[in-house]
């Protein structure tokens, strides 16, 4: 097991924090997707292929590194699908495609993975019909990639089983619309695919993808938590009320000290999962169900907390803290609610 990091992820870190530090502060994450700084976050850094396998034109590194990544995406709110993409190279890594791997290495596409309840989509081997009520990035993605079924009869599958499929969400067939969402800096939307042309990649895998996802949203949600931690932290240095900084007050101190103590937690729970990951598979369904069980209240809590703390001003629309109030809201529920995976993690262990 490994829960501190190498020296190269350490680069990685520094490396990502100084570009969206300088590209993509705070303030402009209220301005929602900028195409810019999303082709200059590939170009330069090149992000989106961290996890592409080098044949493929990716760096071919492991969840642990797009972990590095996603919790500095996350500490800065990044808008954009980003993290959409990087689920759907996750869904990739397991039913290999060389035109859409390298598409998203290379920075040309921006992908989403839906994650459909059973017989939601439906595929008869060219297209596909169904709707996905709530996809991540949905306006902004160029490709869909989702699970569907298909009839027996398909030269897909051969008893009807799932499949995985890619659906160009800007071709014949598709309908987007843009839903109205509690995080107002990154989007998602409803689609609709109605015999839309669809590509099929190979059979659903049995497992891993999903488990995989939660960990990558794990650490985004850890980059929130660190984020809101050290805004409310530095605030307790500088604010005085009745003479004294807020931060002396017995009962700040001591909700910044639980606050510290989650994020604590949290970091050795991700980092621990994606070690799983990529060094032992076994292992990760528990390690995925721990994360968004523990990981994905904490950083609610630490980010509320964050708001609260604040004070008055915590609550005004011209603050930062509601905005990481509502990241880590929408991140909460984004692959449902924690006692979903609580309910998983006791079933894992037999509880």
């Amino acid at each position: 097991m490994k829960l501190v990091l190498s020296e190269e992820q350490r680069q990685l870190q520094e490396s990502v924090r100084s570009f969206l530090r300088a590209a993509s502060p705070l303030p402009k994450a209220r301005q929602g997707y900028d195409p810019q700084v999303y082709a200059r976050l590939n170009g330069e850094l090149g992000l989106s292929g961290l996890i592409v396998p080098e044949e493929y034109g990716g760096a071919g590194a492991g969840l642990a590194e797009l972990a590095v990544a996603l919790e500095e995406t996350g500490a800065a709110l990044l808008p954009g699908p980003f993290l959409a993409t990087a689920f759907a190279a996750i869904a990739l890594a397991a039913t290999p495609d060389k035109e859409l791997l390298s598409g998203i290495a290379e920075g040309r596409l921006a992908a989403t993975l839906g994650l459909p309840a059973d017989d939601e989509i439906s595929c008869d081997g060219a297209s596909a019909s169904g709707t996905l009520p709530q996809v991540l990035s949905g306006m902004e993605a160029d490709v869909l990639v989702t699970p569907a079924s298909t009839p027996a009869s398909t030269p897909a599958s051969s008893d009807g089983e799932q499949v995985v499929i890619a659906v160009e969400l800007t071709g014949a067939g598709v309908t987007r619309t843009a839903l109205d969402t509690l995080d107002l800096t990154r989007g998602q939307a409803r689609v609709t695919l109605d015999g839309a042309p669809c590509k099929v990649l190979g059979p659903r895998p049995a497992s891993g993808v999903t488990e995989r996802v939660c960990v990558a949203l794990a650490a985004e949600q850890l980059g929130v938590m660190r984020a809101a931690l050290d805004a409310i932290v530095a605030y307790a240095k500088i604010r005085v009320a009745f003479g004294r900084f807020i931060g002396s007050y017995q009962g700040v101190k001591h909700k910044l000290a639980d606050m510290h103590g989650k994020l604590e937690q949290a970091e050795s729970i991700v980092r621990y999962a994606a070690w799983a990951a990529d060094e032992a598979p076994d292992e990760l369904p528990e390690a995925a169900a721990l994360a968004q069980a523990f990981v994905g209240r904490a950083c609610f809590e630490v980010a509320r907390d964050h708001l609260l703390l604040h004070g008055g001003i915590g609550y005004t629309w011209e603050h930062d803290a509601h905005l990481f109030y509502k990241r880590a809201k929408a991140d909460e529920v984004l692959l449902g609610p924690p006692r979903i995976h609580r309910a998983r993690l006791a079933e894992l262990l037999e509880l």
